[in-house]
């Protein structure tokens, strides 16, 4: 007869994520987790497999969690323009905010795991090509609106912009000064003009 198990999987499955983003893969230890995830290793291994599997697990959480954030955040502002300088102008700031600076998950994975691996490169990919889908989608409602001119290319534009959201993020974990990062945010997203 099979135990019930004696945890909740999503806070589990939440801790390991939590200790994946700070550590990254390579970094995080069977003992970490362990630790953070308050379960032994027997049930680690009976409820998420071998420790890949369970950052790939954290990983598409994340991944799903992100995505969810972004779009709400551009679709929660009539202004399609304010809504782009909110969640680039929103990314800074957060970077520079007191606390670890751990990144994103996804773009911390695609630097670390991607370049050696196919199954993250692919699941770090899909995931650009989502927040690309999502940024388009956005650029053609401000084409509809009249907000952003008719001839604007949205999925060229969108396809610059997820670049610029990711080379912001990694070259934020340098903390390079303030005013380098927004002046380059803001000339970048004067495309939208």
């Amino acid at each position: 007869m099979v135990r019930p198990r004696e945890f909740d999987m999503e806070q589990a499955l939440d801790a390991a994520m939590q200790i994946f983003w700070e550590k990254g893969f390579e970094g995080t230890s069977l003992s970490d987790l362990t630790s953070r995830m308050r379960i032994q290793r027997p049930s680690i291994y009976a409820a998420f497999g071998d420790k890949k599997q369970l950052f790939e697990a954290a990983l598409r959480k994340y991944t799903q969690s992100h995505a969810a954030c972004i779009r709400a955040k551009l679709q929660n502002s009539s202004s399609v323009k304010e809504a782009f300088y909110n969640l680039f102008g929103g990314v800074v700031a957060e970077e520079y905010e007191d606390g670890p600076n751990r990144g994103c998950f996804c773009i911390n994975t695609m630097v670390e795991l991607a370049p050696h691996d196919e199954k993250f490169e692919i699941l770090t990919r899909e995931h650009q090509m989502y927040l690309s889908t999502v940024f388009q989608e956005t650029l053609e409602r401000g084409i509809r609106s009249g907000e952003l001119e008719v001839a604007m290319d949205a999925r060229a534009l969108a396809h610059t912009l997820v670049s610029l959201l990711i080379g912001i993020t990694v070259m934020m974990k340098s903390r390079p000064e303030r005013s380098f990062v927004d002046h380059s945010v803001a000339t970048a997203l004067m495309l939208l003009k």
